[in-house]
């Protein structure tokens, strides 16, 4: 039941709120005591401890401030401070007959929601035993009371008012305090869940990664011989003008493969030494100047905001990323397909609409997820990496069905994160 070293701050923080509480309730009950039921009791015992508590919050609320993590030890420590104090407070003001020795449960609760079972039972009998002493150690307030002023009937009336005012205010500790208490625990745990599916996250990408560098390490050898043979069927004399042409076209494909592979060699090294900036017009200029070699077959039309471009941090990463998303497309639909990029003062906007056949809804939620795809012949890895590699710029990318056919791919790139 217990939290991370690093969750106790925000608890500890809490505790200096509700100590807040008991200082004001205190000072309200003991005012009201004195002034009007006009109870003969010690003001400067009990002025002592509400400065203790008060000097106890203000040195918490400055450590706070300061870098070192609060550990569990630490925090129960502060808790025992407070269950002592309440205590001292209570011995001075009638002990187990003073309507307020609920007092004592405060600690506890807080025990109970932030700390392990070990600091719960030790807070337990921590309290009972202070609580179990009050009863027979205590300075008397009652018997002061009814020899002068007091009947019983009035007595109890007094105790009952009490009791009721100390009902309110463990209903606001309880209702207030510790509901944020635990929703503070909530969000640690939301924080190391999230986290958990960043360390697979990351686990996939590694994966891909060594598998991508293990393929492209492998398929050196076949592309060399598919060039040989292209060159020794090129030289055929019995071969006519078309089937050249096709051996013309198959060995410009085994050349782009072959230059890509180099180009992934030699990436991780550039983008190491520098990294290119240009305007965020030029960038796409050469995005789609690459994609229209490997893709030749691709109608296009490009619409580009004509005011002043932002700059752009020109990566490789960055260009395989839209080059994923113009493939899947160009594979939707080759026809024709509509780009447009805009800008704010905020974040840079790119879309790309093509006419396929659109997003299936089935798959809408799962899309960016590894090997989920919505081509028959697809791996499901370009979507996924290419939400990574925005995911490290501050930017995302969504895909809908577009207005009357196709979908529509748009991608948000905060233009503090790409600025070079």
């Amino acid at each position: 039941m217990g939290c991370p070293v690093t969750g106790n701050h925000q608890q500890l923080l809490q505790l200096t709120y509700i100590r807040f509480v008991i200082l004001f309730g205190q000072c309200c009950a003991i005012a009201f005591a004195l002034l009007y039921l006009h109870i003969d009791i010690h003001p400067w015992p009990l002025g002592l401890a509400l400065v203790l508590l008060s000097l106890l919050n203000f040195m918490t609320y400055a450590r706070l401030h300061s870098p070192w993590p609060v550990t569990q030890p630490e925090f129960f420590t502060q808790l025992i401070a407070d269950a002592i104090i309440y205590g001292f407070i209570l011995y001075q003001s009638g002990g187990g007959t003073n309507p307020f020795i609920f007092m004592l449960l405060i600690p506890l609760i807080i025990t109970v929601m932030t700390l392990s079972s070990r600091y719960i039972w030790m807070m337990a009998i921590t309290v009972t035993s202070i609580y179990g002493s009050l009863l027979v150690y205590y300075v008397p307030v009652i018997p002061i009371m009814s020899e002068h002023r007091h009947s019983l009937p009035e007595l109890f009336n007094i105790h009952m008012l009490g009791m009721w005012l100390n009902f309110i205010l463990t209903v606001i500790v309880i209702t207030y305090f510790i509901v944020r208490i635990n929703r503070a625990l909530q969000r640690q745990q939301q924080h190391l869940i999230e986290e958990r599916e960043a360390k697979v996250h990351h686990q996939q990408i590694l994966a891909l990664g060594t598998m991508a560098a293990g393929t492209a390490h492998e398929l050196g050898t076949p592309l060399s011989t598919m060039r040989v043979i292209l060159h020794e069927m090129e030289i055929d004399p019995t071969l006519s003008d078309e089937q050249k042409e096709d051996i013309g076209i198959l060995q410009q494909q085994v050349q782009i493969c072959a230059d890509k592979l180099k180009q992934l060699a030699r990436s991780v090294a550039e983008e190491k030494n520098s990294e290119k900036t240009s305007l965020v017009t030029t960038f796409l200029d050469e995005v789609l100047e690459q994609w229209k070699i490997t893709r030749p077959e691709v109608t296009y039309s490009a619409s580009i905001q004509e005011d002043l471009p932002p700059d752009l941090r020109n990566t490789t990463a960055l260009r395989q990323a839209i080059l994923n998303l113009l493939n899947n497309a160009a594979d939707a639909c080759p026809d024709h397909i509509d780009i447009t990029l805009c800008w704010d003062t905020v974040a840079i906007w790119l879309t790309i609409r093509d006419y396929g056949a659109g997003l299936p809804i089935e798959q809408a939620n799962k899309l960016g997820q590894p090997f989920i795809s919505t081509k028959g012949k697809g791996l499901g890895i370009g979507l996924f990496l290419t939400s990574t590699t925005l995911a490290h710029y501050d930017g995302e990318v969504k895909l809908y069905p577009a207005q009357g056919k196709g979908t529509m791919t748009e991608v948000r790139l905060s233009r503090r994160a790409v600025h070079g």
